[in-house]
């Protein structure tokens, strides 16, 4: 194979030619209808594609994670969110507080908070 067969330095798209569709073996091409992050899509079909059998889908997944295609920032502390909030501001982006202006972190209920190690007294 030439390097012009895979190395593309020009605007239009290319095509598959006869001799590299026959060297392969079965291939997909497929994109989000809303031409949205490629990335994304490709990691929730390869995620649904690691939940079934090729006969059945037995796995109840929903179409997008709670995160989506969207950013995530997770500022610390309240001058963390209030830079976070000026630079949204800034920029001119939409953003949601899903925690509401909590920043406290807590541990589910059903996590062991008590270590099963004794606590080091020193020398």
């Amino acid at each position: 194979m030439r390097a012009r067969e895979f190395v593309v330095e020009h605007k239009h798209i290319g095509k598959l030619s006869n001799r590299n569709q026959q060297a392969t073996v079965g291939l997909h091409k497929f994109r989000d209808e809303n031409f949205a992050d490629r990335i994304y899509e490709l990691n929730r079909i390869m995620m649904a594609v690691a939940s079934n059998n090729g006969k059945e889908f037995t796995f109840d997944m929903d179409g997008e994670s709670w995160a989506g295609r969207n950013d995530i920032a997770a500022p610390y502390t309240q001058e963390e969110a209030d830079m976070l909030k000026l630079a949204y501001d800034a920029v001119g982006t939409k953003h949601w507080d899903l925690n509401k202006g909590d920043l406290r972190s807590q541990e589910h209920s059903a996590v062991n908070t008590t270590s099963p190690m004794q606590a080091f007294k020193g020398y």
